[in-house]
Formats: structure tokens, sequence, C-alpha cells
């Protein structure tokens, strides 16, 4: 038997390609959604969407990256392949390269031996593959168990849609003015890189859609109308064949789905994109939330009309079957339990925490840190990796289950790199209830004796998801939120997978890799970048310090406005103070209230129109009336504050 495997696989060597693309990413001029020009559209080599890449099973790809952005960095990753001993090319910055500075060039090379499906790759640097840095990888399978079911492929790539830039959004959003981190909200959806696409097919015939969000932000709601959908794989997984008429995908997920087509050609039919609205703090009046897309079955066919829906009956993927015999864990050898929370930061910024850290990056990607540790037992201690890394080392093969309680009220997509996990529960949506629920690992409940497999599984609101994998695969592995503001935000914690086995199996660093990092600052020593002593982390990256205690997004709204009201008002008072306007006093006495004026008398003793008292009273009483008005307005806009609150 090892005979045959061994070689199958030489056969399989044997026959490989290899696939060498030369890209430079720069910025263009675009109008991807037909409403606004963006003079910040990435490209790839000038053109806009970037490629979609076809490789075969155990293809090798060959990719030099040459940033021409001019003063923005940029990196590569490639969204679910496993990397077997080219974790140097997963494409985390901080983790497991340095950024890419403008003018240097990286080479990704690596080999796709044990993987088929739907992938896609993107930048992973501060949310830039919002402005356009993406694309689908498509790893071809000749021995698909359902190619003799359909007889063709399309592409369906889904995003949102920005008409500002990543980096004027961040500025924006990471900001002491918006203290409740509310998501910056899309312009629009995209298909395949544009608003309003078409998917061109032939009539009965069956087909294989790879539907991939390589979005950002929102799940979407897909349908077709009077179509329904097979699905028989996700995420690289295949599935025993589920048939739905609507599927709920998250941002990085991945569906293929089998689609027979009309026996006629007389008309076209609508493909629809529905944002899931829940996400956002509000809805614009001008968002359209459906967007139609066209299934063109034959040229001169009107455009369809937009087909909606009254419910959104959709397909729960917990619980689809994989195909293949999936090992199914029903023990774990290492627990980790991570809190989901937003709250504030002592500079009034919102961000994102895993039981209390949010992720900062290190100083020296990790995975420099794994090979550069003065011996494999240092290696083996998370202390060198940074005290806000949220840095856990496993060890080799051990089973690892991942508890992630959602204490928040949204919804979260959630992607381990490096692996597929198993499904093993996920809660119900809390959203009713008064606070969050926790998993309670002690109530009753039974497992699936299949359990679903996927890289990208997302918890309901104020719940949460269980998941568990075997620690096989050596590497520096980022496990983090996909919503790329949440990213921003800090929702991520790192992985260190087998440290020795890194040592041992990592192939040697190529010197494009190098020469990156040096420009850097380095790829030796520890997250403090301190190279003598690895257990000293002074100078080291850390999170804002915190807010005194008390203090809440609703404490902090109120002192800005305080803060703007109190400003205003002692402008005003001293723009007043010192005019010189004739009759001032007159002028504003006779402006005064009935009430106001007996007020004034009072408390002056009785001062007439016209009249001084003592130490400069008429001054006095200007000063009063305006720090009257000030407090009026002062109210006015606490009272807004508090209504927008409720």
């Amino acid at each position: 038997m090892k005979f045959a495997t061994a070689l199958l696989a030489l056969i399989g060597t044997a026959f490989a390609e290899t696939h060498h693309f030369q890209w430079n990413a720069t910025y263009i001029t675009g109008n991807p959604d037909g409403l606004a020009d963006v003079d910040d559209l990435i490209a790839c080599n000038g053109e806009y969407p970037w490629p979609d890449l076809r490789v075969k099973k155990g293809d090798r790809i060959i990719i030099d990256l040459y940033n021409g952005l001019g003063t923005d960095n940029c990196s590569l990753h490639f969204h679910g392949l496993f990397q077997h001993s080219t974790n140097q090319f997963d494409g985390v910055p901080g983790l497991t390269q340095c950024q890419i500075p403008p003018g240097e060039t990286l080479t990704y090379n690596f080999t796709v031996p044990d993987q088929v499906g739907s992938f896609w790759y993107h930048s992973h640097t501060q949310g830039q593959y919002m402005d356009g840095m993406r694309g689908t990888f498509i790893i071809e399978d000749p021995d698909h168990p359902y190619k003799d079911h359909y007889s063709d492929e399309r592409i369906i790539a889904l995003a949102e849609w920005y008409h500002d830039n990543i980096s004027t959004l961040t500025n924006s959003f990471l900001d002491l003015y918006n203290p409740t981190g509310a998501e910056p909200i899309p312009q629009n959806l995209l298909m395949n890189g544009f608003m309003n696409a078409t998917i061109n097919v032939e009539s009965n015939t069956t087909y294989l859609f790879r539907i991939i969000n390589i979005g950002g932000f929102v799940s979407q709601y897909f349908w077709i109308e009077d179509h329904d959908m097979t699905v028989v794989a996700v995420d690289g997984v295949y599935v025993e064949p589920n048939t739905t008429s609507m599927i709920y995908i998250t941002v990085a997920q991945r569906y293929d789905v089998l689609v027979t087509t009309k026996n006629t050609t007389d008309r076209d039919f609508a493909i629809m994109q529905k944002i899931d609205d829940t996400m956002l703090d509000i809805v614009p009046d001008d968002l359209l939330l459906n967007v139609t897309n066209s299934l063109k079955y034959a040229e001169g066919n009107s455009w369809p009309k937009t087909y909606l829906v009254d419910d959104y009956d959709f397909l729960d993927d917990f619980w689809l079957t994989p195909l293949d015999d999936y090992e199914n864990y029903d023990h774990y050898d290492h627990q980790v339990t991570i809190d989901v929370v937003m709250d504030n930061l002592g500079n009034g910024v919102n961000y994102a925490f895993f039981n209390n850290i949010t992720y900062v990056t290190p100083k020296i990607p990790t995975l420099g840190t794994v090979l550069s540790a003065n011996n494999d037992s240092d290696s083996l201690n998370a202390q060198i990796y940074g005290s806000n890394t949220h840095a856990i080392v496993l060890q080799k093969d051990e089973i690892v289950e991942i508890v992630l309680n959602n204490n928040d009220t949204g919804v979260h997509p959630f992607h381990l790199h490096g692996h597929v996990f198993q499904v093993v529960e996920r809660g119900p949506d809390y959203s009713d209830e008064d606070g969050p629920i926790p998993y309670n690992e002690s109530a009753p409940y039974i497992p699936r004796n299949e359990s679903m497999f996927r890289d990208v599984l997302y918890v309901r609101p104020q719940s949460y998801f269980v998941i568990r994998f075997k620690a096989n695969n050596p590497g520096v592995w980022f496990f983090h939120c996909h919503i790329e503001w949440h990213l921003l935000q800090g929702l991520a914690l790192t992985l260190i997978e087998d440290p020795i086995g890194i040592r041992e199996n990592e192939e040697p660093l190529s010197d494009t890799w190098k020469n990156v990092c040096t420009s850097c600052g380095g790829f030796v020593g520890n997250a403090a970048n301190n190279t003598e002593d690895f257990f000293n982390l002074q100078g080291e990256n850390v999170q804002v310090k915190p807010l005194p205690a008390g203090f809440t997004a609703r404490g902090i709204v109120a002192l800005v406005f305080s803060c703007i009201a109190g400003i205003l008002g002692c402008v005003a008072i001293g723009i007043y103070g010192m005019a010189d306007i004739p009759n001032m006093e007159e002028r504003v006495v006779q402006n005064l209230s009935v009430q106001e004026r007996e007020f004034l008398e009072n408390e002056a003793g009785g001062v007439e129109e016209g009249e001084s008292g003592e130490n400069g009273s008429s001054g006095r009483y200007s000063d009063e009336i305006q720090n009257k008005k000030y407090s009026d307005e002062i109210n006015t806009e606490y009272r807004e504050i508090n209504e927008n609150d409720k």
C-alpha cells in the first residue's frame, strides 16, 4: 500500500505544472459600481479585477509580487491553503512575513499537493483588499466526485464596495469620534468585480457555480430566481448533495453548487444579492439592500426584474455532511476558551478583544521568532512571541478545541489558517436575550456522527461555537474574525503549532522573504526585536492603556460633545466680551423676557437699563445670558445623544 501511494505521488509530480506570474500592484482610476470614479483602485499589472487563478492539484505556483503602490505596503495571502512546510508564504504581515514595502518584490513559491476546490487570494495588509486587491483561486480536481453531474463551470465572486478608500475609512472608523465602533456602511454590492453583473448560460445544462465571498464586511443572502442550488462543496470540502433555494454566505466562505438551467431561452432570470442588514448600525435611505444580476440565457432578452422574497429561508451549513471520511474527534487534549468583547481603550477608540487582549502586530514576524529562538525549549515558550499577539503554543498532534463565546450582538465569521476544522457545536441566536449565553460544556448535547468541516464559521449574536482540529500542520497560524473592520480592531490570536516541527520542516527562508524583512527591521529576535535576551520584551508593541474605571461609550460621546460645547461657549464669551458693541447692555436687556429682567434686577439689586453696577455688573449679566444660551444648546445636544443611544 505504501509503495502504491508513493508511486501515485511520483506520477502526480511528474505531470505537475509550474505556473509563474509576475504581478505589479498599482493604483488606477476605476468605477466598479458605475456610480463613482475612485482614484485608488488597486490593479494587477494595470488591470482590474485581479486575475482568476486556475491550477491543478499538485501544481507549483510562483508569483513575483512587486509593490508599485507608491507609499503603501502590501502582502498576499492564499485563503484556505494549508501551506505545508511553506508557512513563510501564508502571507500575513507580522506572523509569517514582513510587509512588502513600496518598490520591493516578494516571490511566493509553493505547491498545492493535497487540496482541491474553490479558494481565493487577497492582501492581508490593513483591510487593503477591499480596495480591489483580491481574486479567486481554483484548484482543479481530476477526480471530482461530481464531474459527471455538470457540463461547465462559472465563478461568482461576491463583495461589497465603498466609494472611499480603506485608509480614509479606517481613519474615521478607529477614531475617538466613533466610540461605539460603528462599521462604515458600504455603498453597493459587487459580483465578479462590478455591479449588475451577467452570468452567461445555455439552456438545459447543469453548471457548477463556484460562489466565493471575497468581501470584507457584510454577509450576503444569495438566490437565483426560479432555480434551485445543490450544494456539493464548502471551503474546499466535498459534501453530500443538499438542495436549497438560498444560501447565506459570510465573507471568506465558499459554496460550490450545481444549477440546472431551463429548457427555454425566451427570458433571463435574476441572480439576487441581499445585504444582511442586521450587521449595519444604520441603514441609509439610499442604500440598495437588494442587487439584481442577470442569469443570461440569450442575447436580446431584457434585463430581469428584481426578484424579492418574503423570508430568508437559507441552508444551515451546520447540517452538511462531508463526502470524504474526515476524522471526528470525540475528545480534546487542549481547550482554548475565548470571549469576544468590543470595548473602548484609553484613547476613546473602540477595539475588539479575545479575553481582554486586542491583537497588536509584533516588531518581528512570529515565524522569524520561532526559527531564530536559541533552542527548541525557548521556542515552546509563548512569552517570547509577545504580550499582545495572544500567542498560544500547540503541541504536535494534540487535539485542539476552541470554544468561542460571542459577547457581541453581531454575527462574526471566524477563519483558521492552515486547517479545516470540525464543527462540533454552534449555539442559536440569543440576540433577544438580556445578555450573552456562553457555552456550557456540562449541558446535555448529542454531537453529530459526521460533523461538518470547513475553514470559516460564523457565530450567532450573543452565542457561541465549538470547533476542533488536530495540530498536525507545523506553522504559525492566524485565527481571526474575517470582517476586516474587526481585524483592524484587533480581533485575532496567534497559534504557534508545533514550534519544533516548524524549525525542522520549514523550507529555508527565501532570499526575497529575507530581503523584504531586512528592509523592514529584520526577522531575528523576539516580539520586541531583542536578539540577545528572548525573554526581555521591553519596547514591544502593546495595546493602548484602558479607560479609567466607569467610562463607557455613551460617556465618551457625552464627554466629546461637552468639550466641544464648552470650547464653543468659551470662544463665544471671549468674542462678545472683547467686542466693542455700542449700547450692548441695552440691546441685551431689550431681548429679555419679563421673567428674565426680574431675575437680573433681583440678582443685581435693581440695576436699570443702561446703568452700570459695581465691578462691571453689566458685563457679568452678558456672560450669564450667553452661558444660559450655550447651556440650552448643550442640553439639546445631550437629549439628541440620549435619544440616539436609545
